[in-house]
């Protein structure tokens, strides 16, 4: 077992599940202003750039979808570890949490390029 702040570690998955949640909706609303580019009289270049794209928001948002989830399980599964183990942690939920922060990170890393990358296409679409 080892001695961690239960709450504390709780309390960061909640800030990934809800920043998850923003990226999402972001995302969701990206889709929509993507679908009406795309009804506009487009070239053969940008008409691979909206399907790159729409690709690129699917997956992303089942790799959001599915981070959340396993966030979510993880948390439970601290919260029942506090009960049962007198506040205590164990190791391998310790370095479940570990993990689960740098997938975030990583997940988050490519969020961010999607978003610049669909925010450059729309700067250079009418």
């Amino acid at each position: 077992m080892v001695q961690v702040d239960i709450s504390q570690l709780s309390g960061e998955c909640n800030v990934w599940r809800e920043k998850l949640r923003n990226y999402r909706e972001e995302f969701s609303s990206d889709e929509a202003k993507l679908r009406q580019v795309a009804g506009q009289p487009l070239s053969k270049e940008q008409l691979q750039q909206v399907e790159h794209l729409h690709n690129q928001f699917h997956i992303q948002l089942i790799n959001i979808h599915d981070l959340k989830q396993s966030i979510k399980a993880h948390d439970r599964k601290m919260n029942f570890e506090k009960v049962a183990f007198n506040g205590l942690v164990n190791e391998d939920s310790y370095a479940n949490h570990e993990s689960l922060l740098e997938e975030y990170q990583s997940l988050e890393q490519t969020l961010q390029e999607l978003r610049n990358e669909f925010n450059d296409f729309l700067k250079r679409t009418p």
